[in-house]
């Protein structure tokens, strides 16, 4: 099995839903949601591509970095590579539903644990699927993350606490599923925090707690004030809010206030392993990736999934040979030109 054929099987059995183009660039899936594409115009999901493209590169080949070291640390657990598959639920809503939410929960968890890193995991408007994602998180004793709707705080702490039941590595909150459309359809009521309610959700475990939606700097100083031990530096894919900034243009602001003083992801179309070097170089301790993970899972199962995260691991070895890193604190600003400035 190759990349090749995982695609043109991933494009057959996901029927319409995700065309897996040649440039995962938003434009053919504008306004599909439910479905893999950005919300109304789709102007955010391109502007993510958009700003990640416009981060150039600075090729260097007079130096010794000749083996990288591509491993990295994330909640005082070792992973092969600094990238962590995303939070993602809906098989049968958003992705045509050839796969079972818990066999793609299984695909990506233990498909991720194969290939030297971990899933995070997701809820929804069907509560089920959280519980297939902590499942799948069970079967891999503890090493995977389930990130939570933003629900009544109630309804959260339950959660959290059948996330410390399966021995989850960490917990948190997609904040930014604020306004999820697929949460309205199912009667699922999702909003904003205030800080004291974080600072209660924060209180109320023992776990690593991530704040996943974190698009400004005054708000990454806020997860700081609450307490979170990471963010994720993310607009939700471009799937609840049209017309925002993309994560590569907000993101060298929000390390500059919060660097080294709480962890910093970045997810936002993340494709290839020289995205990774980029948005490390912006500023990120580690990325999250989605859709490649998706297409591997629907066009070849758990195999599938650790095919797309060892390309990674080529690309991103690739990628810092040809800019002088021999290990992940090698990365950056000085790897890079960044034109959105």
């Amino acid at each position: 099995m190759d990349l090749n054929e995982v695609k043109k099987l991933a494009r057959e059995r996901m029927k319409g839903y995700c065309g897996i183009c040649r440039e995962c660039d938003g434009n053919s899936c504008s306004g599909k949601v439910p479905g893999m594409g950005g919300t109304k115009t789709g102007s955010t999901f391109k502007r993510n591509y958009e700003a990640l493209n416009n981060v150039k590169i600075n090729l260097r080949t007079i130096h010794d970095a000749k083996d990288p070291n591509m491993s990295t640390e994330i909640f005082g657990k070792k992973i092969d590579i600094p990238l962590i598959t995303a939070p993602v639920t809906g098989s049968s809503i958003n992705m045509g539903g050839f796969l079972t939410e818990d066999q793609y929960s299984d695909d990506v968890v233990i498909g991720s644990i194969n290939a030297g890193t971990f899933a995070m995991t997701g809820d929804s408007g069907n509560p089920q699927f959280f519980i297939d994602g902590l499942n799948s998180i069970k079967k891999v004793d503890g090493f995977g993350v389930p990130i939570i709707k933003p629900r009544e705080n109630e309804k959260i702490i339950e959660n959290i606490r059948k996330a410390e039941e399966s021995g989850a590595l960490a917990v948190g909150v997609d904040i930014d599923g604020a306004g999820l459309i697929t949460m309205a359809l199912h009667g699922q009521p999702v909003g904003p925090k205030t800080v004291e309610e974080l600072k209660e959700l924060v209180s109320s475990t023992k776990l690593p707690f991530i704040l996943k939606g974190i698009m400004t700097a005054d708000e990454a100083e806020l997860a700081v004030e609450v307490g979170a031990a990471a963010i994720v530096v993310s607009n939700h894919g471009g799937r609840v809010l049209d017309h925002t900034l993309g994560v590569a243009e907000v993101l060298p602001e929000i390390a500059k206030k919060v660097k080294g003083k709480i962890t910093i992801l970045a997810d936002g179309s993340v494709r290839q392993g020289v995205d990774i070097l980029k948005y490390i170089a912006l500023g990120a301790d580690a990325v999250l990736a989605a859709r490649p993970i998706i297409w591997g899972s629907y066009g070849g199962r758990q195999e599938g999934v650790e095919l797309v995260i060892n390309n990674f691991k080529n690309e991103l070895k690739q990628a810092m040979i040809l800019t002088g890193c021999k290990d992940v604190k090698s990365i950056n600003e000085t790897k890079i030109v960044n034109l959105n400035k």
